[in-house]
């Protein structure tokens, strides 16, 4: 979110207190993009006004604030050529409890950075003789912090004296590599903020070897809870850590994704599985009430405009990505009962809170699947919006 720049002032941050009341909050954005038409600058003012009214399309779906407050975050952030709007909402873990409403060319994250800070990582550490990979699990996020490439030399097939002394150089070799991953691993497990415990991994004895001989600072050795058997040394071994570690990090985001985006892939694959894809068969399924779960990937915003003419009685309803691209569209197009170029955009609703609110009608579970796992990603392959259904209809 920090990276996240408008091209003006034009990026709005909301915070609303568990007990503001969500009129009031109405009540003021209307005023505000009553406002924002004084903005001199065009496509800023434009910016204003459509974030105010995303915003406003958003609060009428909840019904009350939750326990903790809300925040939201709604702007357009320039993407090359073309810019997107972005909207972000959060439940944060610890109550909000100053309201506050800010336009400006960037988020005010300053209140929300120490509330969402994840309460726990833990180490990840992938060791043998031919490198090691250290890494950060921090809810849904893991990331890779150093590689280390190995600088211990093969063995080669010379007899005698040669040979023994030849092991006795590998022997040191091996030595000053595991004290050098050591030492990287430790410094970074123990400026790292909230540490629950290290998890050590890698293929073969190597691990154990390098636990016994306490290689690691005696205050990080002290924190290992686990080590793995893993195929990898490198990101996929790190990533083979917490596939087989689900009990240890039983109730962390990451997991439950996991499980729920394994969950829809293996009904996929099964002749008559409980599945749906695609914008429309989910969209379907959801109206018949047969949707257990609906996983929406949180790349994924697209939204429901509707289309009207000025000059006669024609209505419409037409998906985009790109609201502003569809607004440029409709200018130049006719209108299919008139012919006059008098097509317009009379509002919008994103799809992600049309979906939701016929989840919720019909009872059906709504998760927003991060990008950031491999399982989100092959989400993506789906179209992003996929359902576990109660039955198939």
């Amino acid at each position: 979110m920090e990276d996240k720049k408008g091209k003006g002032t034009e990026l709005i941050s909301l915070y609303i207190p568990p007990d503001k009341n969500l009129n009031d909050v109405m009540s003021q954005m209307r005023d505000e993009c009553s406002q924002a038409a004084n903005i001199k600058s065009t496509r800023t003012r434009k910016n204003v006004q459509s974030a105010l009214e995303v915003i406003m399309q958003r609060l009428k779906l909840i019904k009350k604030t939750p326990e903790n407050g809300l925040v939201m975050f709604v702007g357009m952030i320039p993407r090359g050529i073309k810019d997107r709007m972005e909207v972000h909402l959060l439940e944060p873990p610890q109550m909000i409890v100053t309201y506050i409403y800010r336009c400006d060319s960037e988020f005010l994250l300053d209140p929300i950075k120490e509330v969402l800070e994840e309460k726990g990582a833990y180490g990840l550490l992938v060791v043998d003789r031919g490198e090691a990979t250290i890494g950060i699990l921090r809810g849904k996020r893991m990331d890779t912090v150093k590689k280390i490439p190995s600088t211990v030399p093969r063995k080669h097939g010379r007899g005698g004296q040669s040979q023994r002394r030849f092991e006795r150089l590998i022997e040191i070799a091996a030595h000053e590599y595991f004290k050098r991953i050591g030492e990287h691993a430790s410094e970074i497990f123990m400026n790292t903020p909230d540490l629950r415990g290290v998890i050590l991994g890698g293929p073969g004895p190597t691990k154990e070897f390098f636990y016994n001989e306490k290689y690691l600072h005696p205050k990080v050795q002290d924190m290992i809870v686990d080590t793995v058997d893993t195929s990898y040394t490198d990101e996929f071994g790190l990533g083979e850590i917490v596939d087989k570690s689900p009990d240890l990090f039983k109730g962390l985001e990451v997991i439950k994704e996991k499980e729920l985006a394994s969950r829809f892939l293996q009904e996929v694959v099964k002749d008559h599985g409980l599945a749906a894809y695609g914008e429309k068969e989910v969209r379907k399924y959801l109206q018949m009430g047969a949707i257990d779960t609906l996983l929406f990937s949180e790349a994924v915003e697209s939204f429901t405009a509707n289309v009207s003419c000025s000059n006669c009685e024609y209505r419409d309803a037409r998906s985009t990505k790109d609201l502003k691209a569809l607004e440029k569209q409709l200018v130049k197009m006719p209108c299919p009962d008139c012919s006059e170029k008098s097509l317009g955009m009379d509002g919008f609703k994103s799809t992600l809170d049309e979906f939701t609110a016929l989840a919720e009608s019909t009872g059906a579970k709504v998760e927003v699947i991060s990008t950031e796992t491999e399982e989100g990603q092959q989400l993506m392959a789906f179209g992003g919006i996929v359902a576990i259904l109660r039955f198939k209809p």
